[in-house]
């Protein structure tokens, strides 16, 4: 490949998230980076200071992609927050290899700022406040974060739920009954019902009259 002539940060993140998406996170540094992009590797310490800020540019690229803009206010809250958190996880699940480096540079991140400012201002709008409210993104934070490397790591398609399935139903009842189950719920149906069930047990304090 020639060498470019400049590089902006785009390129830079474009090719450390391509590196990330091929040979997993392990396989990031300057020297892949640089030669995803044609140039030896002091060359790239041109324009990046070292994997750290390669790990910051892919951040913002990934969360970059997710639509901070609150959705409708007529809608009820836990609508709405569901909306917010599926647009997260849809940003970040094309890329699960980035799911750490989100929760170490996320509070760098403008995208991911904005992304928990609407969330925040949509608990808030609900009558969230103080500990509750901190309790409550944190919690969906956690959830969305969770699912994510779980339908990576251990997706309910995958061997790990064949192979629950077939234990003995003597020694395992519950285990291997709900495993055959499980089988046939889409990694879709298996995120949207859990935050359900979350989104249910969050309640804003009572109000006072």
């Amino acid at each position: 490949m020639p060498r470019p002539r400049s590089l902006t940060p785009g390129q830079i993140s474009a090719a450390a998230l391509t590196v990330i998406d091929r040979d997993g996170l392990a396989g990031l540094s300057m020297r892949t980076v640089a030669k995803e992009l044609g140039l030896s590797t002091m060359a790239l310490y041109r324009y990046v200071q070292d994997r750290g800020e390669l790990e910051r540019l892919v951040v913002e690229l990934v969360l970059g992609a997710v639509d901070t803009e609150p959705p409708p206010p007529d809608e009820p809250w836990r609508e709405r927050v569901e909306v917010m958190m599926r647009r997260l996880r849809d940003a970040v699940g094309a890329h699960p290899e980035v799911v750490p480096l989100t929760l170490a540079h996320r509070h760098r991140s403008p995208s991911v700022l904005r992304h928990a400012e609407t969330v925040l201002a949509i608990l808030t709008e609900a009558g969230f406040t103080g500990e509750r409210r901190v309790i409550a993104l944190r919690s969906l934070l956690g959830y969305v974060i969770g699912a994510i490397q779980l339908e990576h790591l251990g997706p309910l398609s995958g061997e790990g739920t064949v192979a629950v399935a077939a234990l003995p139903p003597d020694e395992f009842p519950y285990m291997s009954e709900t495993a055959r189950h499980a089988r046939s719920v889409s990694a879709e149906r298996e995120f949207i019902g859990g935050l359900t069930v979350l989104l249910r047990g969050l309640r804003p304090p009572p109000t006072r009259g």
